[in-house]
């Protein structure tokens, strides 16, 4: 088989390398990809958003199937164009991915199914919205949403109204989302702990992945700002057995809710739960492969990944009996000095070579390559993912391993898997 994976991070890392480890798999090609995933896969230099030219790569090059990883592509309807072409990809329709690319779409989808999620309102009118807040509780907290994709800065948790309605006036007034704050969410906060569950699905039947937990704050103890992920770890004891019926039956209805509402859905579901008092509660959607838990969950992959993707494309998922390592995984994401906010990119990453572990991998996303030196390009540079037997050697593997490299800058959290590592439910 011949592959294209789409995307450019190292969550397309994590996808090309279990791809290019099966032996069924001829040639895998990654587009726009990066320098670092060219040890893996052949970098095709087309943007992940030139629908025409990716179809046409396809095309030209008698690609089996194409694997799409990151949201915009999803939006812009890449699937519906592929079909319309008879070219099989993995990823969601369109019309199925506003379940991601607007999350009032996704709150309404979610009382109409009967999915448990936290109260909202939504609002197209600034005034509107500013007017509910008023009506809200002086310190009550608040989770304020953009209704559009906004590469994950869209989600402000407030600390009371006045917090609230300023963040509500730069998003819809000041417009610091763009046209993805043209609309907002006003939710009620749940505290409790999160949990990212990716699913399998070819519409009809589904397929849970051991559910893992993302680190988003950008400084240990979850201080700091909001990242795209500082790392993660597979399979988190938060989701018992208990818990995780508690979450397949929220699957059951959603898979439900695509197949009333006729949504063409052959991929990757991630469903965000908050768990409040022993209850799983939805806090979003995405309609793809999460990052930086993609780093965390694949290494514990035994089936074929391409096994599973032709199971998908021919509707016969419930027919595969997918099988996980019974091991655990901890990924730790290095970031330039800066991140999320500026940084300088352009400095040598030392001590890559250093690594030598079979049961840790290297993810590469923001890196170039300069006189055969890899060098930063981005504020995530790359995750490194240690797979062991129990928890406590997945930690230490993984960072005897973050301690042999090196950039100027680099930043890292060093308490990846704490809530594992403390036993704390």
């Amino acid at each position: 088989m011949k592959i294209l994976v789409i995307g450019s991070g190292g969550r397309e890392n994590a996808i090309c390398w279990q791809f290019a480890k099966n032996a069924n798999v001829e040639k895998v090609y990654c587009a726009p990809g990066n320098e670092g995933i060219a040890k893996i896969a052949e970098i095709v230099n087309i943007p992940a958003y030139d629908l025409e030219n990716l179809a046409n790569f396809v095309k030209e090059n008698k690609i089996d199937f194409t694997f799409v990883g990151p949201e915009i592509p999803l939006s812009l309807g890449i699937v519906d164009y592929f079909n319309s072409w008879g070219l099989n990809i993995i990823g969601p329709s369109k019309n199925a991915a506003k379940l991601e690319s607007s999350k009032i779409y996704s709150k309404q989808f979610m009382n109409k199914y009967g999915i448990p999620t936290a109260k909202y309102s939504s609002f197209s009118d600034l005034n509107n919205a500013l007017n509910y807040i008023d009506t809200l509780e002086d310190n009550k907290r608040l989770v304020i949403k953009a209704d559009g994709l906004a590469a994950g800065k869209g989600v402000h948790i407030c600390s009371g109204k006045g917090e609230a309605k300023n963040i509500v006036y730069k998003m819809m007034s000041e417009k610091v989302l763009g046209d993805a704050g043209n609309n907002v969410v006003v939710e009620e906060y749940i505290d409790g702990q999160e949990l990212s569950y990716l699913v399998f699905t070819d519409g009809i039947s589904y397929s849970l992945m051991p559910a893992s937990q993302d680190h988003k704050r950008v400084n240990d103890k979850d201080q700091g700002l909001n990242t795209g992920g500082m790392g993660a770890y597979a399979p988190a004891p938060l989701a018992t057995v208990e818990l995780n019926k508690k979450v397949e039956d929220i699957v059951k209805k959603v898979i439900c809710g695509i197949s009333q509402e006729k949504l063409e859905y052959k991929g990757v579901l991630y469903v965000g739960v908050i768990v409040s008092n022993g209850l799983p509660y939805v806090l979003e959607f995405n309609c793809r492969f999460g990052d930086p838990e993609t780093q965390a969950v694949l290494p514990l992959l035994e089936t074929n990944l391409s096994d599973i993707c032709i199971a998908i494309l021919d509707q016969k998922l419930s027919s595969l009996q997918i099988k996980w390592k019974d091991k655990l995984s901890v990924c730790v994401v290095l970031t330039s000095g800066g991140y999320p906010e500026s940084f300088k990119s352009g400095f040598e990453i030392k001590g890559l070579d250093n690594i030598v572990d079979n049961n840790t991998i290297i993810f590469y996303a923001g890196v170039k390559s300069v006189n055969d030196k890899f060098v930063t390009s981005g504020g995530r540079v790359v995750g490194i993912t240690s797979v062991a037997d129990n928890i406590e050697g997945a930690i230490n593997k993984v960072y005897a391993s973050v301690n042999l490299i090196h950039f100027d800058g680099m930043h890292f959290r060093r308490d990846i898997a704490w809530r594992a590592l403390s036993g704390k439910k």
